[in-house]
């Protein structure tokens, strides 16, 4: 479906044809895949069935590092053996086997990846953190770590789509001010005072701006909104979270 792998009928997860290709252990989840939780749920955002499922994609959810999602660009720092990393929206490492979990249900989940240094970056980006500048913090958070931005795979999770995404004057202003010489081609119109966002178009823009080439961004274009039966949409009142995960082989 629209550029990726699915996993099982009906899908519990997809993946990304050119990740996987390079032996890239990833997965964003649907619906459909069981036990997964919010990151601020107290018991954890995974049970035993979610541990299943992922596994099958390579993922040692034992050793998953997520954080509290707070819609900015701070990169969160790992603990040893995985767990919360605290309040954050990028996570980066250069431990191999230690999956990167990013939960959505409408935002980009940003994976980015320097096969050659051994470098993971993951980000949560909406229209606040791309605002803040969250794909820009995970390209430096990856270069901190040794990554060269033009040798990163990139892929951009599902996630609502400018099909969809109708926002309003505070929204729009943010995002000017922000991008000033950019942002105005990211809105196409809507109704008197709203416009459609592409927030698609404005983090592969600004993935290339970091630095990152254009041709080795994987998007898929698959709109959370539009597919109420496979994947969760915080605008359509779908209530449950998507994950992506992904761990350096």
């Amino acid at each position: 479906m629209n550029g990726l792998i699915a996993h099982g009928a009906p899908p519990a997860y997809f993946t990304f044809p050119r990740l996987a290709a390079r032996g890239l252990p990833h997965a964003t989840t649907t619906r459909h895949c069981p036990g997964v939780a919010s990151p601020a749920d107290p018991a954890g955002p995974f049970d035993p069935g979610a541990a299943v499922a992922l596994g099958r994609a390579g993922l040692d959810l034992s050793r998953v590092t997520y954080a509290r999602q707070v819609h900015g660009a701070n990169v969160g720092a790992a603990p040893p053996g995985g767990g919360l990393a605290g309040s954050a929206d990028v996570l980066a490492t250069t431990d191999r086997g230690v999956p990167l979990a990013i939960f959505t249900a409408d935002c980009l989940a940003v994976t980015l990846w320097d096969a050659e240094a051994e470098v993971l970056a993951v980000a949560h980006v909406g229209w606040r953190g791309t605002v803040k500048g969250a794909a820009q913090a995970a390209v430096r958070a990856a270069e901190a770590l040794g990554a060269r931005a033009g040798r990163m795979a990139a892929a951009i999770s599902p996630s609502i789509g400018p099909c969809c995404y109708e926002v309003d004057d505070p929204v729009i202003a943010a995002l000017t001010a922000a991008y000033p010489s950019a942002s105005e081609q990211w809105f196409a119109p809507a109704r008197p005072g709203r416009l459609m966002l592409d927030l698609w178009h404005a983090n592969e823009t600004l993935l290339a701006e970091a630095g990152v080439d254009s041709g080795r961004i994987e998007n898929p274009r698959l709109c959370t909104a539009c597919h109420p039966d496979l994947l969760y949409s915080y605008r359509r009142g779908l209530s449950g979270r998507l994950v992506t995960v992904a761990a350096l082989p």
